[in-house]
């Protein structure tokens, strides 16, 4: 008996930190809670082309927000493509490049993890909107495109289908 309690209280004493940065670090994003709407997203695209919205409707979506040169985003990359590759046309993925130094890096940072989805280009007004602060950031979209849920950090396959699945 007092050997589990001690298995119990170590595992206590290491889950209540982690808790309680990953608690300080989504403390400020939109509230996944109330199912509010989703601010708008930008409509540029990397390609320079128009990014039509219309696209998400009717299917959950993944608003994956990244940095070309952060390093978690690039780690938490491969999630994002296997995740893509799973859920296939159930589900979407959309990029939001923020802190990029032109439209061109944005989009070879998609192309070179194998990522296809679009490449949205925003500012400073998207990430207050969005509440980013910083990188890499999701929300879970449902098909009505509210916040179901939302993230900061690496991102895994597994937390990104249980996200979705229920939507």
């Amino acid at each position: 008996m007092r050997r589990w309690l001690r298995r119990v209280a170590t595992a206590v004493a290491l889950l209540a930190p982690a808790l309680l940065v990953y608690a300080w670090q989504t403390r400020d994003l939109l509230p996944a809670d109330e199912r509010a709407t989703a601010p708008p997203l930008p409509v540029v695209l990397a390609s320079g082309a128009r990014f039509d919205a219309s696209m998400l409707a009717g299917r959950p979506a993944v608003v994956y927000f990244f940095a070309p040169w952060c390093a978690v985003c690039g780690a938490s990359a491969p999630q994002l493509r296997w995740f893509d590759a799973l859920t296939g046309d159930s589900a979407r993925v959309v990029l939001v490049a923020l802190d990029y130094p032109s439209p061109a890096e944005a989009a070879d940072w998609a192309a070179r993890h194998g990522l296809g989805g679009p490449v949205l280009l925003g500012d400073g007004a998207t990430a207050a909107a969005w509440r980013i602060r910083g990188y890499p950031t999701y929300y879970v979209l449902d098909r009505d495109g509210r916040i179901a849920a939302r993230d900061f950090g690496v991102s895994t396959l597994p937390g990104l289908w249980w996200r979705t699945w229920r939507l």
